[in-house]
């Protein structure tokens, strides 16, 4: 388990930003359990159907990349420094299956399909009360800051 106090530390993205609330289960280099609770106060669900609160999509994607981070960071300790990034580089055969509501609970389950010195390829999948919500694809490019610019 990872406290959020690391997870703060270990993703760049902040407040109000952060989809990320516990990591239940680590294996590194294999694959990585976190939770998500979705809150009725959160700045998306003021424009995001006022009227009918519902996660978007995209956001349950990010929750997705935001856990791939953190086990890449925990899995490659001496190559993942403060200036390495992980881009998300292609999202595909993603599904949504099942609305997310205020009040749910977000369980992002993501397996390592393949991991190279600069980049990854990963499967992700969100459960709702153990019902699939999301699944997806997601590939990373991982990068130097400098390299970028």
């Amino acid at each position: 388990m990872i406290p959020f106090e690391e997870i703060r530390s270990l993703l760049p993205q902040k407040y109000p930003f952060l989809f990320i609330d516990k990591v239940l289960e680590i294996e590194e280099g294999k694959k990585i359990l976190c939770i998500k609770n979705i809150s009725g106060n959160e700045p998306v669900f003021v424009g995001h159907f006022p009227d009918f609160a519902i996660m978007p999509g995209v956001l349950i994607i990010e929750a997705m990349a935001q856990a791939s981070i953190i086990l890449f960071r925990k899995s490659l300790p001496i190559k993942s420094g403060k200036d390495t990034v992980f881009l998300l580089a292609s999202v595909s055969n993603a599904r949504f299956t099942k609305p997310v509501f205020p009040g749910d609970q977000l369980h992002i389950e993501i397996t390592v399909e393949k991991i190279v010195s600069k980049g990854a390829i990963v499967q992700a999948n969100v459960t709702v009360s153990g019902k699939t919500a999301a699944k997806a694809h997601l590939t990373f490019g991982i990068a130097e800051k400098s390299e970028l610019l």
